[in-house]
């Protein structure tokens, strides 16, 4: 049933409101859609502009300002198509025109409202509001996207719809007080200290920016038949390279990438990260803050909490560096790029030390349980770690010494494979020494990875049911996998190669009511 929001005396003189509740975004997105049209078919346009120069043909510009007439008519016409209201049961967004689209949140299910900014939302003072379920669909009905609404607004209709609070929904769209979005009490647990830079080198996110830069310019060189070897920096490059040889050239190129995505990855942190924050609400929420010219802000109720996650992907793990992540309930883990994996992001890269002290805050307790000390696991988990590295690093080898004794590769080719067997035990060194779990009053710790070691800490309250993986090798050894579900999107968390009677041992001591039976 659809709920119908109450009207107020007192409404903005901005805001067009129905008789039955319905209202429209901000008027100043009538400034900010159209422009965001204009960029998506910037392309394309451009395009049909040059053409029409490089033809001589009048009608093809003459197509192209049609075309930029039809973008900017597009995009305020999302404006009078879309609108949305606020009602005490559920949340409701209309829009379209052709292809009418009406989706209903219903408040009760509402788990994450998250807040975005890019610089044209923060010159108007506007905000995005995302409003999800955190159901893991494929579905976009699980979502509603309000943009925009003024920042004010958009502050306490997240306090409102995550807290259930009492509140008139008419308050919630339309007359905020102005101090909504910061009286509220809190409490900092961290903030960005501008020294965490020194990690942004080694998370490597810039290597996605490097690579696709490059396989743009190759297929814009390949497209308009550019010979690069014509022009003097490229024949001098390509001369300097040939006088090398290839393994110095290898070096130097390899020592230009690292500086490159160096400088990339330091971009995207300051870019993603800068004025990061993380506070705890008095109405028990934990809400993160950060960006520097797109902002955002996500909220995740305490409740829902289920652990926390610390990763330390290899790069980092040698400058003794870590992220934090939050295990909850309702946390979608849609979208792209850094908003798929980043919504519930507790502490940007940063030292390790500082991982565990907001780790310890965010769970409320006196010292972080990802530290306690962890039990080994059995020799066959420890040799299983050695023999998958080295056999996928021998698989290779093999494969390079076949290719190059049919003349398909240079032999150069397998003596450099060689390398990757000793890189191998290396790494299963490694991952046998990372390989450990333990079992506390309050928490169930399990660690795993080398190249992403991830150390996981899930409440024992929070485990609603587990699962026994065993593979054929496995069933050889003795060993399985436990996962251990908590209703999260993580889709469970592993404690990998343990005895049958460890698994039988860690499920009765923390969840006594669910003891499985281990088939043969």
């Amino acid at each position: 049933m659809t709920a119908q929001a109450h009207t107020s005396e007192h409404e903005p003189a901005e805001t067009a409101v129905e008789d039955d509740g319905w209202r429209r975004l901000d008027p100043k997105m009538l400034l900010i859609r159209p422009v965001r049209e204009l960029v998506k078919f910037v392309v394309p346009l451009f395009a049909i502009f040059v053409a029409g120069r490089v033809s001589g043909g009048f009608q093809y510009e003459y197509y192209s300002f049609i075309g930029v007439a039809i973008v900017i008519f597009l995009g305020i016409l999302h404006w009078f198509t879309t609108s949305y209201r606020i009602g005490p049961d559920q949340v409701e967004l209309r829009t379209g025109l052709l292809r009418r689209r009406h989706i209903g949140v219903p408040r009760d299910r509402i788990r994450t409202v998250d807040m975005s900014s890019d610089l044209m939302h923060r010159f108007f003072k506007l905000s995005a509001v995302t409003i999800g379920t955190g159901q893991q669909t494929t579905e976009r009905h699980d979502k509603l996207k309000l943009d925009a609404i003024t920042a004010q607004a958009a502050a306490a209709m997240r306090t409102e719809l995550l807290h259930r609070t009492s509140v008139s929904t008419t308050k919630t769209t339309q007359q905020f007080p102005v101090d909504a979005a910061g009286d509220e009490t809190e409490t900092e647990l961290v903030r960005l200290d501008p020294g965490w830079l020194r990690f942004a080198p080694f998370t490597l996110s810039g290597l996605a920016a490097v690579g696709a830069a490059v396989g743009i310019f190759g297929h814009s060189v390949n497209d308009f038949r550019i010979a690069l070897e014509r022009y003097g920096p490229v024949q001098q490059a390509i001369t300097t390279v040939e006088q090398m040889g290839v393994l110095a050239a290898v070096a130097v190129i390899l020592v230009i990438l690292v500086v490159v995505v160096a400088i990339c990855s330091t971009v995207a942190y300051v870019l993603a990260y800068w004025n990061f924050r993380l506070t705890r609400e008095q109405a028990g929420t934990l809400h993160i803050r950060r960006g520097l010219l797109t902002t955002r802000s996500v909220s995740i109720e305490e409740r829902r909490l289920r652990g926390i996650e610390i990763k330390e992907p290899l790069p980092l793990r040698i400058v003794r560096g870590a992220r934090v992540s939050a295990i909850a309930a309702g946390l979608s883990r849609g979208g792209k790029g850094a908003e798929r994996s980043s919504g519930g992001l507790l502490l940007p890269p940063a030292p390790l030390a500082e991982a565990h002290k907001v780790t310890a805050k965010v769970l409320r307790e006196t010292t972080d349980p990802t530290t306690t000390a962890l039990l080994k696991h059995p020799a066959a988990a420890i040799r299983r770690r050695f023999t998958r590295a080295i056999g996928v690093a021998a698989i290779l080898v093999v494969i390079a010494a076949a290719l190059a004794w049919f003349a398909i590769l240079p032999a150069w080719v397998f003596t450099i494979s060689l390398v990757l067997l000793p890189l191998a035990a290396i790494l299963g060194w490694d991952r046998a020494r990372s390989l450990g779990h333990a079992l506390t009053d309050r928490y169930l710790v399990s660690r795993k990875g080398s190249l992403q070691r991830e150390t996981t800490a899930i409440g024992i309250d929070g485990i609603i049911g587990w699962r026994i993986h065993r593979s054929f090798f496995q069933r050889r050894l003795g060993l399985v996998t436990l996962v251990a579900t908590t209703g999260t999107p993580h889709g469970g968390h592993f404690v990998i190669d343990v005895t049958e009677s460890e698994a039988v041992r860690l499920i009765a001591g923390s969840t006594p009511a669910i003891l499985p039976t281990i088939a043969t």
